[in-house]
This record gives structure tokens, sequence and C-alpha cells, in this order.
């Protein structure tokens, strides 16, 4: 599973700037029907958390969509009036779905899936990395198809916060001592880096569920991440696993 994520967002590691490295990681997903991407790099909006104020936010790297999308009626739409995945941002969500907040069998999402049709997008795999200061990475991958296995999923995501990741150290370099994690914590985060659960860890490591608990929030807290998933890109940006 490390090297699905490796090999998704390899790319990104050679790149010098934000947009390089974006445009670069959708070059590498196109062969796997990527047909849209957003990545932004923004602060959190100190009024309330709105999609107009989300929107104005700004911190916009690039966009790869069809011409005809951005500042079209729907894009005005899902960009400015309706834009589910607010709750993702307010949850410090790192892993998520477009259709994880606006489920496609409700009725009322409909208007909102006509305009995402009209990018080409069928669903999205989203990450989103946050920093100091509320400073917020995201990424937006959407698909016309989007049929993944569970595996796949998680790799394209993992992939994605380490995309973030990169984006955030391409405008904060990270510090030039990174935080020093021990045997047992790296081992954990890389077993977490391969998509195994506390009990696979505990079970392939002959420690306890609550320990390997232990182990990854520890390595979170020195990390400066907000979960796991964030504290394993965090871990794989710095090149430590």
């Amino acid at each position: 599973m490390l090297s699905q994520i490796m090999s998704h967002a390899e790319a990104a590691f050679a790149s010098r700037t934000p947009e390089e490295a974006s445009l670069n990681f959708f070059a590498a997903l196109e062969g796997l029907g990527a047909s849209y991407l957003q990545t932004r790099l923004y602060r959190r909006p100190s009024t309330t958390l709105t999609s107009a104020s989300h929107w104005a936010a700004g911190g916009f790297i690039t966009r790869v969509a069809p011409d005809t999308w951005p500042g079209s009626p729907a894009f005005d739409y899902v960009c400015l009036e309706c834009n589910p995945l607010l709750t993702a941002i307010r949850e410090s969500q790192t892993r998520y779905r477009f259709s994880d907040f606006a489920p496609r069998q409700d009725r009322s999402f409909d208007t909102y899936w006509d305009a995402m049709n009209e990018a080409k997008i069928h669903d999205a795999l989203c990450a989103t990395s946050y920093a100091a200061d509320g400073v917020i990475a995201s990424l937006h991958l959407g698909f016309q198809e989007s049929d993944f296995e569970p595996e796949e999923s998680f790799a394209i995501q993992m992939a994605g916060l380490v995309l973030t990741e990169r984006l955030i150290s391409l405008a904060t370099p990270p510090p030039a001592t990174p935080p020093r994690l021990s045997a047992r914590e790296r081992d954990c985060l890389a077993l977490a880096a391969e998509g195994k659960t506390n009990w696979e860890i505990s079970v392939i490591l002959s420690i306890s569920e609550a320990t390997v608990r232990f182990h990854i929030d520890n390595a979170r807290r020195k990390l400066g991440a907000v979960n796991r998933a964030q504290a394993v890109a965090r871990l794989v940006n710095q090149r430590l696993i």
C-alpha cells in the first residue's frame, strides 16, 4: 500500500512550486481516470464559515477543469451557494469524498450533482491538511467514474495528503530538525500507511491495541497532525518512512 501511495505522489516531491506539484500530481492520476483537480492553500476564515466566506479566503493554486466550467452558473452555484464540504473543514477531516456530504440518493442534492456533471465530476476524492495559524491546504480530485476498491481509494487519498503536505512545506519549509519519533512510533505509523487497523498493528508488533493507540497519538502530537492520516502523510512528506 505504501508503494502505491508513493507511486501516486512521487511526482509532487520533485516539484519546486505548488502549481508544478499540483499539475504533476494530476498527470500521475490521469491514468486512473482523474478528470478534475483543484488545489488551494489558504487560511481558515475568521468569520462564520459559509460557502461565500470559504470562497473569499482565496489561496487557489491551480485548477484543471473544462474551459466552460469556471465562472459558469453551475460553478457559481457550487462554490458560492451550495458547498456541503464545509462540514469537512469544520470537523478538520483529512480524507473524504464529495458524496460523503452530498449523498447521491438524497434528491435535495440533484442540482448540486447536475452542476458537478458539467465539470465532468461523478465524484471526487479529497484530501486536506491543517497547519499552524489556521493554514489549510486542500485537494479536490474529480473522476468521471469513481468505482474504486477501498484500498485504491485509500492509496489515492493518502497520496493526496502527501501532496497537500508538500504544498504546505513549499510555502513554509518544515523545521530543519524534524520531530524525533521513537522506533515504535515510526513502526506504528508505517503500518498505518499500509492501511492496517490498530488491531492488525497490535498483532504484527505483538503489543496491545491500547499501546498502538498510545504510540500513534504520541507521533501525531509530535508531528503537529490532526489525526493519524495526516501524521502518516507528514512523515512520508518528510521522507521519514
